[in-house]
């Protein structure tokens, strides 16, 4: 079976990480990395410290509005499909690589594969949910993390497959934490000690779009009781120079900004933190597997299994509930929500079962 895979941003190359070298041991699979997020260099982390392979393709359209970059993505995917001819195309999560992917594919007549199908936020205003939405009912097999995406996909009744596969988050953790954790090189970096600080993530167009918001972003982080490392997402440091903040944030005794970082740097910092603030939805799912309480700078999330088991709190940008965050006291028990790190097999399974309903009997 040959497979066309399109990434775009972090975490699609960290599930690739885990995917992709079970993928290739049994089909053939083109890369292609739209090049969304991250210049060249992250994506060069990416490959060297995950192990991943480095995509065939690099179309680098990390610019411009949701719609002009879905519409340049699809633009140049379309003429990938013609040549390459897959059977199938396989996209993660809920990007707009995602949707473009999907689209590029449901257009051309290729069946569509989409790992981490199902979840929900319930939050339409985020390009985010329309691109799930979207690309799970066009896709023939919808690969889930959890529960709570099978049952959500069979309320929409979404006409694919659904398959409970876990996440494939889970395989990544399982496989980099303990290099993580012997790694003190970024708390070092960033002048912090182990449970001291707080790690801070924040991209969303919700978020740092609105000047109103981002300020309110802002007051929240210098209003935090603790020594804050922010690895800065480019959308976010050119929103906060724009608005004349980042100057602030530069000021702040407490505050450490960062580039962005790989895979590898950012868990360690994760691992040892007091709390994780993020409006991620990638990253409060990572929290929870590095055992870390999460503070979500949204008012909804995709993970409730993290809210429901007490290991995340949503406070949207309230300072004060989230400084209060800081203090609750965190569950005894840590449940396994989201699979026992064998996901990575169980899609390549899920893909064979495709692969040999396919092939005509002799």
């Amino acid at each position: 079976m040959k497979l066309v895979t399109v990434i775009g941003n972090r975490p699609q190359f960290v599930k690739a990480a885990a995917v992709s070298r079970v993928l290739r041991e049994h089909h053939e699979e083109l890369l292609v990395n739209t090049g969304q997020h991250y210049d060249d260099e992250l994506s060069t982390i990416f490959v060297t410290e995950l192990g991943i392979p480095r995509p065939e393709k690099e179309l680098r359209l990390g610019n411009g509005s949701n719609t002009a970059q879905t519409a340049r993505m699809l633009a140049q995917l379309e003429p990938i499909l013609v040549e390459s001819r897959p059977d199938a195309v396989l996209v993660y999560g809920d990007t707009n690589s995602t949707l473009a992917g999907a689209l590029a594919a449901a257009q051309a007549g290729i069946p569509i594969a989409h790992v981490e199908a199902g979840m929900r936020s319930f939050d339409r205003r985020m390009p985010e949910e329309l691109n799930r939405v979207l690309t799970d009912h066009m896709s023939q097999l919808l690969l889930c993390s959890s529960q709570t995406a099978v049952d959500n996909l069979g309320r929409e009744q979404a006409i694919g497959e659904r398959v409970l596969v876990g996440d494939v988050m889970v395989d990544v953790a399982y496989m980099f934490q303990p290099r993580a954790a012997a790694d003190d090189v970024p708390l070092r970096e960033a002048a912090v000690e182990p449970g001291e600080y707080v790690l801070v993530t924040a991209h969303r167009a919700g978020n740092v779009d609105d000047p109103v918001r981002l300020k309110a972003l802002v007051d929240l982080l210098l209003a935090l009781p603790l020594p804050v490392v922010l690895p800065l997402h480019p959308r976010t440091g050119a929103r906060l120079d724009a608005a004349g903040l980042l100057d602030t944030l530069q000021a702040a005794p407490h505050i450490r900004l960062t580039p962005p970082l790989g895979y590898l740097a950012f868990t360690a910092l994760l691992m040892r933190a007091r709390a994780m603030l993020t409006d991620s939805g990638g990253v409060q799912k990572e929290a929870y597997l590095a055992g870390v309480p999460c503070i979500t700078l949204r008012d909804t999330t995709e993970w409730v299994e993290t809210v429901t088991n007490g290991w995340n709190v949503l406070v949207d940008l309230d300072k004060d509930a989230a400084i209060a965050a800081l203090e609750r006291i965190m569950p005894a028990e840590r449940p396994e929500l989201y699979g026992d790190g064998h996901a990575a097999a169980r899609v390549v399974a899920a893909l064979d079962l495709v692969a040999a309903a396919a092939v005509p009997a002799p």
